[in-house]
């Protein structure tokens, strides 16, 4: 019996052992699959921590390159700015020295004298003349311009050079340039331009006129004349001599003409829009039959004539080149007296005109006809240049 019931107790503790055994073990095995879990959970959210703080440094990353391509963009567009500057000044030193070397040679083909020494002279008269114009040159030599030997005198002793400017045709040698080369062989008082003649080409030809006299000689004055106008020598080289020792100076008779807008006009200006409103008049500048410049300003002409803007009008554009600059603008009357009986009054009270012509033609009117009576009743005589103080 004892023994019966020690067996039993045997299975039972055993039986409670493998239940204690079998809970212990689930306890175990729950808590090695939490601790497990945990782990995982923490590798995981360090893992994404490292995915966030991959993708911050990637996304600063790309921003700073983005920063450095801008920055690097600039420095190219600023070198590029910096590249078409220097190309636009080279250009432009480019342009005036081709325009200079141009002028040289003009120079080189006009002047007489050896070497490259330009002749100093008192001052440069440029007579405006064109292939058409011989009776008109030829009323002037019967007038008031000296020819031959008295021509040639008068540059040597008084320093007065006068001269027919004029350009050439669009067609080289052709029948107007030969006679224009027998009249000069003839006569020599031409002064030959590089230009193509024509009439709306005359404030081309007047810059090409100071440009290539200022090549040629060295003068106080230079100074443009119409081939329709009466001038007394002797009184125009006393008058500017009054202005010898000032720097800048442009003397003629100041008029602010209308700017004319209908194209029917025959001083019609196309660019009309640059001077305000219609009905408004030019800026003050000198009449073109006759004016004279000093030598500044007609250097200053010569050395930026790749950049001074012509206008229709001959004396228009001359006197936009002027503007801005410190240049004394001389109203002188006596460089536009009007015809007999005018000027005819004053010669005879001893004040004679530095130069006559009427308003009305912009020219003394019939010049062939009438240019030997104007200087018959309104001229100085013929001893008044050789007499006159410079």
């Amino acid at each position: 019996m004892k023994t019966k019931i020690s067996k039993r107790l045997s299975l039972t503790w055993v039986s409670l052992l493998c239940i204690s055994c079998f809970f212990l073990g689930a306890m175990f095995n729950s808590r090695f699959r939490g601790s497990d879990s945990g782990s995982q959970l923490m590798l995981h959210r360090r893992d994404q921590e490292v995915n966030v703080v991959t993708e911050e440094y990637a996304h600063e990353k790309k921003k700073s390159q983005e920063k450095d391509v801008i920055q690097e963009v600039l420095k190219t567009h600023k070198a590029i700015e910096s590249l078409d500057k220097s190309v636009s000044m080279l250009q432009k030193q480019l342009s005036v020295r081709q325009s200079h070397q141009q002028i040289v040679d003009v120079a080189t083909t006009n002047t007489s004298t050896e070497g490259s020494q330009r002749k100093k002279v008192f001052m440069v008269i440029g007579i405006n003349t064109a292939f058409s114009s011989r009776q008109r040159r030829d009323s002037l030599r019967d007038s008031w311009m000296p020819q031959g030997e008295k021509l040639e005198k008068l540059e040597k002793e008084k320093g007065i050079v006068v001269k027919f400017m004029i350009g050439h045709s669009a067609v080289p040698h052709s029948i107007v340039d030969k006679e224009i080369d027998s009249e000069d062989a003839q006569y020599k008082d031409f002064y030959r331009l590089d230009h193509v003649e024509g009439y709306y080409n005359l404030s081309a030809k007047t810059k090409t006129f100071f440009s290539s006299a200022v090549a040629t000689w060295d003068a106080e004055f230079y100074v443009k004349i119409d081939d329709d106008v009466h001038v007394n020598l002797g009184m125009l080289a006393s008058t500017l001599a009054l202005h010898r020792h000032k720097p800048r100076v442009y003397i003629g008779c100041m008029k602010s003409g209308p700017v004319l807008t209908k194209k029917t006009a025959k001083y019609r200006e196309p660019e009309f829009w640059k001077f305000g409103e219609e009905g408004n008049k030019y800026f003050r500048h000198a009449t073109g039959q006759i004016y004279a410049i000093s030598k500044d300003l007609a250097t200053y002409i010569s050395n930026n004539q790749p950049i001074l803007h012509k206008y229709a009008n001959e004396d228009v554009t001359l006197g936009s080149w002027f503007l801005g600059l410190e240049v004394e603008h001389i109203d002188d009357r006596n460089f536009c007296c009007g015809t007999p009986p005018v000027c005819e009054m004053r010669a005879e009270v001893g004040d004679v005109c530095v130069a006559s012509f009427d308003w009305k033609c912009s020219g003394v009117c019939k010049s062939v006809d009438r240019m030997w009576l104007v200087h018959a009743v309104c001229g100085e005589g013929d001893q008044a240049v050789w007499d006159a103080h410079l």
